[in-house]
């Protein structure tokens, strides 16, 4: 019987998360998505990880647990071995929401040039306790007049669903000459693209725990930073941050009309 939803690609890179990497996994394959492909791609844990994954591995389309050079390495290696027509990533220690790739199945076919989806950005604790959500950002100028530094706001990657079209477009891998913020560069490489859709429905959630190279907030700006000085010519704006400067208003305003919202959330 030939499945009639969409192929989903979910990939999960790990090292060392032996502590929540069975609950990222129980998060995507609780989802019973008939047309799921999940991909596990260890980076060759010396904890209890590889021990939970072979827990599962029959669900798995694919896994491996070797020695490589980081996570988004480790993101090239299993979209590599992807054929989903949607992609995300889960970090070992991030979950999906119940529900969610069913939700992102049914927007994806409803055709409305939707090519990349945004849910409602959400935090949680170690203890899976929403700590945290706000409106998502959706505009291209946020990040091309450096708001994002003001309040740490960006497009949040647990919650960010894309059509594999729209990635090949974008040159069909993550930049590893960024260490923590290759996923904010593939977003200015979307931008090139296509429109950013935005949903109110929770679909991932970001954990927020100790040790984690995320809480390195200036490097992650300063390369940020970096994406925007490379792309922001390429995304053919005239305009530079210190243009803007006394029309914060006429941003505000275009701001708030930008975001596209799915019409059924």
């Amino acid at each position: 019987m030939i499945d009639t939803l969409p192929k989903i690609t979910v990939v999960t890179p790990n090292f060392n998360q032996g502590a929540f990497i069975e609950r990222t996994i129980l998060s995507v394959l609780q989802q019973n998505y008939s047309n799921l492909e999940y991909i596990v791609i260890d980076g060759g844990s010396t904890d209890n990880s590889v021990e939970v994954i072979k827990k599962y591995e029959n669900d798995l389309h694919y896994w491996v647990s070797e020695s490589d050079n980081g996570m988004y390495h480790a993101l090239n290696k299993g979209f590599d071995k992807s054929t989903g027509a949607i992609m995300c990533w889960i970090n070992s220690d991030d979950i999906l929401v119940e529900g969610s790739l069913a939700y992102v199945a049914s927007v994806f076919q409803k055709g409305n040039k939707l090519q990349w989806l945004q849910g409602y950005p959400t935090v949680i604790n170690e203890e899976d306790q929403v700590i945290y959500q706000r409106d998502p950002v959706a505009s291209p100028l946020h990040f091309l007049t450096y708001e994002f530094e003001k309040d740490y706001s960006f497009i949040q990657q647990e919650s960010t669903f894309w059509s594999r079209a729209l990635w090949e477009k974008a040159g069909g891998k993550l930049d590893e000459q960024y260490a923590l913020a290759a996923d904010f560069d593939l977003w200015m490489r979307f931008f090139q693209h296509e429109k950013l859709f935005c949903t109110r429905k929770q679909l991932g959630a970001f954990r927020k725990r100790e040790g984690q190279k995320s809480a390195a907030i200036d490097v992650y700006i300063e390369e940020a930073r970096r994406s925007v000085q490379e792309h922001s010519e390429k995304l053919r704006w005239e305009f530079s941050k210190g243009q803007l400067k006394g029309y914060r208003w006429i941003y505000s305003l275009w701001k708030s009309f930008y975001i596209s919202w799915i019409k059924d959330s």
